[in-house]
């Protein structure tokens, strides 16, 4: 429940904190006086998105927090899914800056708008004089019976296999159409697949087919300078390797009186070593590479196939080209074998199918009963609320097709006198016969969702005497297990509330003040009877005030 909400420079609202009741709260006022704005920054301190003029003082920023006690709700995996921590008094904090950037905190920890708003319909539930439309959304509708039908786990193994369903679907219209699209081509991609296999492209060929080629291209001239080489090596006295062996032997025979003798020796020992092994190499290369103009035009042309191939597809790489061809083999295998995949996604989604009818069905059966059990309390607390011959029906009509939510159209129909047949409610039925049909709904769903705050702004518009006393024992009634505030304008609901608010205006700026037992009766006294107030207005007030 909300035990505490802060408000600070919001619209008209300079500063406020108010301490909640944890049963019914009654909040009144003038029209004017900034009951709308209370309820707007609740909503902002709930995740409602941030519109112009929020900010009174464009100087300072605008700070609203709330104090939420959420024992007992299990809240906890909605706080552990999110990386929060869970505090069973958490408390939700927004501020928007003057540029109007604005940031959220639950238990000072940074949160997205989503993630405030996900919590915060698991904490509040707002309903306004100007929400008894919703009865024309079959959303709320929907959402209404499956709350009531308790078939949240059949509805969410419902929509996992319908989403896979519509997967599939989507898969199998695909590959049909890009089958069809690739089949007015097949004869070409037939073709390109048959020139790519018959190249055998592989990677990295062509660097090195064309450092092979360079080789061949240029083999007598390589021939002729690794030759000499050899020779100026290996020649009989006047090979270099010759001359320093002779060298080495020389030096060797004065290091013991030479002091640098055994490092020459040594030195040109190395220098030996080496050029002997490049003269190993020299020898080897000189065999091996010589003219081969078959070698040669075997590679000349495999050079220009795979550039010729390159320009006509129109890439610049070796690799790219082979990426083209295994793309066209991709497709041509799309029509080679789309008609397996086909019927393989066909028995797919007819096996998913039936898995999705038969969850559909008992979603349908849950509806159905709820359906009657629905209709019955609606119509007696119609009855309570002096709509003696009122009906009301939820009507649960299948559908032809599978949707999102199962295979089911709720319709809500409602009519107020008994010889005429219930139509649409949002059709026929007036302003006040319309808060009385949603009171009876919200307090419905209220008891089954165990949610720890549900707020009525203005409800009651359209009721008067009676059954206005009526309408304010519900309200009283669901405040037995929950925390309900009610903002109202009529005196019969005010009475009933444990704690009694009013909103006023002070030098333009808005302020609420919790009333005592006196400044109640004098508040229900000017309800009843205006600004003047007169005995008879305050014996009423009493009188409504000692009956609760």
């Amino acid at each position: 429940m909300l035990r505490r909400l802060s408000v600070e420079n919001y619209a008209l609202i300079e500063k406020l904190d108010l301490q909640l009741d944890k049963a019914l709260n009654i909040i009144t006022g003038e029209t004017g006086a900034g009951k709308s704005i209370l309820l707007g920054a609740l909503g902002l301190l709930l995740g409602n998105k941030n519109e112009s003029g929020a900010i009174h003082n464009q100087e300072r920023s605008c700070i609203i927090e709330g104090e939420f006690d959420i024992e007992g709700y299990n809240l906890e995996p909605f706080f552990q899914n999110n990386d929060l921590d869970y505090e069973p008094v958490t408390v939700i904090r927004r501020l928007i800056s003057p540029s109007g950037k604005s940031r959220a905190f639950v238990n000072d920890i940074p949160v997205q708008l989503s993630v405030l708003k996900q919590l915060g319909m698991s904490l509040i539930d707002i309903h306004s004089q100007h929400r008894n439309m919703v009865l024309s959304d079959e959303g709320f509708r929907l959402d209404a019976v499956d709350t009531l039908a308790q078939d949240e786990d059949i509805l969410n193994e419902y929509r996992t296999v319908y989403s896979l369903l519509r997967n599939k679907q989507r898969e199998l219209e695909r590959l049909k159409t890009e089958a069809e699209t690739l089949r007015k081509d097949e004869e070409w991609l037939r073709y390109q697949v048959a020139e790519f296999e018959a190249a055998a492209l592989k990677e990295g060929e062509l660097e090195a087919a064309e450092a092979e080629l360079a080789v061949l291209e240029n083999a007598d001239q390589i021939g002729e300078a690794l030759i000499m080489v050899r020779n100026i090596l290996d020649a009989e006295q006047i090979g270099v390797l010759e001359q320093l062996a002779v060298a080495e032997s020389v030096i060797s025979k004065v290091s013991d009186n030479y002091p640098n003798g055994n490092e020459i020796v040594s030195r040109l020992h190395s220098v030996l070593q080496e050029l002997k092994d490049l003269g190993i190499t020299v020898a080897d290369d000189s065999e091996r590479i010589e003219a081969d103009p078959e070698r040669l035009q075997r590679l000349t042309d495999r050079v220009n196939t795979i550039y010729s191939m390159c320009q006509k597809h129109r890439v610049k790489t070796l690799d790219e080209l082979i990426a083209i061809g295994e793309k066209f083999s991709s497709q041509l295998s799309v029509i080679t074998h789309s008609d397996e995949q086909i019927v393989q996604l066909q028995e797919e989604i007819e096996f998913i199918t039936q898995q999705a009818q038969s969850y559909a069905q008992q979603l349908h059966d849950k509806r159905e009963q709820a359906a009657v059990q629905i209709s019955a309390e609606v119509a007696a607390m119609l009855k309570r609320l002096g709509m003696e011959e009122a009906r009301f029906e939820v009507r649960v009509t299948p559908t032809d097709e599978l949707i999102s939510s199962g295979r089911d159209r709720i319709y809500f129909m409602f009519s107020a006198n008994a010889m005429v047949e219930p139509q649409m409610v949002e059709k026929v039925a007036s302003g006040g016969e319309l808060s009385r049909v949603m009171l009876a709904l919200k307090a419905m769903i209220a008891r089954r969702k165990n949610l720890p705050t549900i707020i009525f702004d203005e409800i009651d518009t359209g009721v008067s005497g009676r059954i206005a006393d009526v309408m304010g024992e519900i309200i009283s009634e669901l405040a037995s297990n929950m925390q309900v505030v009610a903002i109202t304008h009529l005196p019969q609901v005010a009475s009933k509330g444990e704690s009694h608010y009013v909103v006023y205006k002070h030098q333009s700026r808005t302020n609420i003040a919790v009333l005592s037992a006196e400044q109640r009766v004098e508040e229900i006294a000017k309800m009843l009877s205006g600004s003047q107030i007169s005995e008879a207005a305050l014996n009423q007030a009493k009188l409504l005030l000692n009956a609760n």
